[in-house]
């Protein structure tokens, strides 16, 4: 069966990812604000005013800690909240990880269907074909993605590459094959209470 073509009003895919990517330092920063019992206002006004990222300007300083605030709500658990502000860093960008594709529909079907599928199916061996496949066929199916320049699409490679070098499912932006990824057991809680369990596979898990 033919998959109907998603209008660009109709589209579940968002290019500001770009300007939001992984973000694992900020989010870890405010994950421990919310914590230690801070209220998400709060967060973003102590980030504002100490400048706890370090960014140039106010302006980009409180948009990012909105965004950040934004992601961690999508957990819709404060377990998963306090294990990226307290667990060891693999366990924390695994959980950041997994925050991004519940508020990103692009890296949620990149990782499932592209990376959990070649775990799916013990292929490891991984290109920048695979990248550039995916794309091919949101264009087809999507007008928004359709629209979208090849500097963002080409932004947009680079920050789903990037995840997967931070989270070891590469060695390097070079790497021609995926590791094998060990799912934390918080993460595999949080993502059960969550319902999410189709998800298991973009962390190499099957149970």
């Amino acid at each position: 069966m033919t998959q109907a073509r998603q209008t660009v009003g109709q589209s579940p895919y968002r290019a500001f990812i770009t300007r939001e990517p992984f973000l694992f330092y900020e989010m870890r920063t405010t994950a421990r604000l919310l914590a230690e019992g801070m209220t998400e206002d709060e967060a973003i006004e102590r980030i504002t005013r100490e400048n706890l990222f370090q960014y140039p300007t106010e302006r980009s300083l409180r948009g990012m800690a909105r965004a950040c605030v934004r992601r961690l709500r999508t957990l819709d658990s404060a377990a998963l909240v306090e294990a990226i502000a307290c667990q060891p860093q693999d366990v924390a960008r695994q959980v950041c990880l997994y925050a991004m594709m519940r508020e990103h529909r692009l890296v949620l079907d990149f990782m499932c269907g592209v990376i959990g599928e070649k775990y799916r199916q013990r292929d490891l061996t991984y290109s920048r074909v695979d990248l550039n496949v995916f794309f091919l066929r949101l264009q087809e199916q999507d007008d928004a993605v359709a629209s979208w320049s090849d500097t963002t699409v080409t932004k947009l490679k680079q920050i789903l590459t990037r995840i997967l070098v931070e989270n070891e499912y590469l060695r390097s932006p070079r790497a021609d094959h995926l590791q094998p990824v060990l799912l934390s057991a918080v993460l595999e809680r949080g993502m059960r209470q969550n319902g999410d369990e189709a998800l298991f596979p973009a962390f190499d898990y099957f149970a």
